[in-house]
């Protein structure tokens, strides 16, 4: 499920988990965007998703040997610092683990670094895995709450103490660590893989990246899968020998017309003001110094 808020900073969620904590990973929500297949044809498949297990070796080799990307250490650091800008108005991403508010878009609480959700089953999800494997988590005790609320916005049971309780636990670094592996496994990588399988740079990967955060891994049209098949009946990806930059000028228009499709009102800065500025500079490298607004703000960074 994919949301925006009002205000001038949105969350996006994180739709559905892939939890990875020696606990194993929790099942999916049958209305969550990844419970559909992303290897649909109807949808523009993933070549990854729709292979099978030979088919996957060769490809991550193939990935394995492409230059590295936005999987570069210092590329990652700056991936991390613009999701922020986009999602909370801010570069200190590792100041966003304890961030949790109520943005009064109907979605109830919103946390963390991905913006699990307390109405759309991703927080409920992530809650139970965590405190399966951490029963004495302070979130332990609100775990009946969640479910109760889950599927709406309301509070019930939560307050007071769910806040307090969701802040002190962002001090553990195995929460903290509970969400770098979401982040990892259920945007980053993918977006990553099918970004560099598409024959497409580190803006590209980039722009996959927060495209999946934000609108949801899912096969719907407003979700990235859809937004991946709107982009290619309009422009070749770099694999099928289309030009680059004609693609992802494609792939942000399909993805900023399901922003503004949305009855919730919203802002595309993200897009029109920093993703879109990049590719017309023509730094499909991503390559800093960088400087982009988001939401009338200013953002520059060095390296």
């Amino acid at each position: 499920m994919t949301r925006f808020v009002l205000f001038a900073a949105p969350i996006a969620i994180a739709a559905s988990i892939l939890f990875n904590s020696g606990g194993g990973d929790p099942e999916l929500p049958e209305k969550s965007p990844t419970a559909a297949d992303p290897a649909d044809s109807s949808v523009g498949p993933d070549p990854y998703a729709a292979a099978n297990e030979e088919e996957r070796r060769q490809l991550d080799e193939r990935v394995e040997a492409m230059p590295a990307g936005l999987d570069a250490p210092a590329m990652r650091e700056l991936a991390w610092k613009l999701l922020a800008t986009s999602e909370s108005s801010t570069l200190d991403w590792r100041g966003q683990y304890a961030t949790i508010r109520d943005n009064n878009d109907g979605t109830g609480y919103t946390a963390g670094i991905v913006g699990f959700c307390s109405g759309t089953h991703d927080m409920l999800k992530f809650v139970e895995a965590f405190t399966k494997d951490h029963p004495d988590s302070p979130l332990t005790h609100f775990v009946p709450a969640l479910r109760e609320v889950d599927g709406t916005g309301s509070h019930k049971g939560l307050d007071p103490g769910f806040t307090a309780a969701w802040k002190k636990s962002a001090a553990d670094p195995a929460f903290r660590a509970a969400q770098d592996r979401i982040r990892d496994k259920q945007y980053f990588g993918p977006a990553v893989r099918l970004a560099k399988l598409d024959g497409l740079g580190t803006l590209g990967q980039f722009i996959y990246f927060d495209a999946m955060v934000l609108h949801g891994p899912g096969t719907a049209p407003d979700a990235f899968y859809g937004i991946r098949k709107a982009a290619l009946a309009e422009a070749d990806t770099v694999d099928e020998g289309g030009d680059e930059k004609v693609y992802l000028d494609a792939f942000l228009d399909a993805a900023r017309a399901v922003m503004k499709s949305k009855k919730t009102q919203h802002d595309t800065s993200r897009i029109d003001t920093a993703q879109r500025e990049f590719l017309y500079d023509g730094n499909l490298g991503m390559k800093p110094p960088l400087t982009w607004k988001m939401y009338g703000e200013t953002f520059h960074v060095e390296s």
